[in-house]
């Protein structure tokens, strides 16, 4: 098919405003798993952008037999935008249980580029020429992510999806390079309680703040931490802290993701209030972590609730 794994899918460069200009045009981002998909005949090989086999988590994805390469999203619909939280469910290494999500949570592509058709690479080709080719070839039987170069549509999508992805109508497919795209990502902010702290790597400084919010029966509830914060805030937390722990410390079970990794914590009293921003929540708690914003001694812990938090 002129192209086989692995291939590394093009990245975005991440930006803070939306770029404009005859050259741009938009789609919305996705919350989903990118996956290059290679189809040759009636197989289908998903691969994540690691690289990483993800067919036999969901063999439900079908694709129209012949030759080509796509490149997508897998996610998990909902009624506005896509259930991340369902879909990490589905990475399960039960053969059992990944056959039983398939019917209780399907889910499917939805593609943005065509990197190979029959035995011919795109790579080379414009992204506008790539588009036409997957519309072409495929619109009808492939979900297609909307596409506009219209920048107010753009806006009302950064208002209203996780954010846009912006592409140069004439680059090439870059490999594993952050060239000819941009991605703006929806800034969310909300208060929060301070309920702890963990510390950093270095002796004596901070790593991150745990965050928690009231529920509507009243129960202080963490909805995730608050890291990327400065060298000197880092050193300086610990004894800014210190006034209001708690005097419960302890450690958490190894992260799943690192198992010489202990999760250590410091517990304080539920006096303190950050304001933070978020890229996204899934389940009740924030994803990759939220940003320190400034504190807010104008604001009271009990009114730190729930309904702020946005899926």
């Amino acid at each position: 098919m002129g192209l086989t794994p692995p291939i590394p899918p093009q990245l975005a460069r991440p930006r803070t405003t939306l770029p404009t200009g005859e050259t741009w045009v938009y789609e919305p981002k996705l919350d989903g798993f990118r996956v290059i998909a290679f189809v040759e005949d009636a197989d289908v090989d998903l691969r994540s952008r690691n690289d990483k086999p993800l067919s036999r988590y969901f063999p439900e994805i079908a694709l129209p037999q012949g030759r080509y390469v796509l490149d997508g999203e897998i996610v998990i619909p909902r009624k506005e935008g896509e259930d991340f939280g369902a879909l990490q469910q589905r990475i399960h290494p039960a053969e059992s249980r990944v056959a039983l999500l398939s019917e209780q949570t399907p889910a499917h592509i939805v593609a943005f580029d065509l990197l190979a058709l029959d035995a011919e690479s795109l790579l080379e080709r414009p992204f506008r020429e790539r588009r036409w080719l997957l519309e072409e070839r495929f619109s009808g039987d492939v979900e297609l992510t909307p596409l506009t170069d219209d920048p107010e549509q753009a806006a009302e999508w950064l208002e209203t999806r996780e954010g846009v992805i912006a592409k140069e109508r004439d680059a090439p497919y870059l490999p594993g390079e952050r060239k000819g795209m941009a991605k703006i990502k929806r800034r969310r902010t909300m208060d929060c309680v301070v309920l702890g702290w963990r510390p950093g790597k270095l002796e004596g400084t901070l790593g991150s703040l745990i965050l928690g919010v009231y529920t509507k029966d009243g129960q202080l509830r963490p909805v995730g931490h608050c890291s990327g914060l400065k060298k000197k805030q880092k050193a300086e937390l610990p004894t800014f802290l210190a006034p209001y722990e708690s005097g419960q410390r302890g450690s958490a079970e190894p992260s799943r993701w690192d198992a010489d990794r202990e999760l250590e914590w410091v517990s304080l009293r539920p006096e303190l209030v950050v304001e933070v921003s978020y890229d996204h929540a899934s389940d009740g708690r924030i994803r990759h972590g939220a940003r320190f914003i400034r504190w807010r001694d104008d604001r009271d812990p009990e009114s730190c609730t729930m309904d702020q938090l946005e899926d």
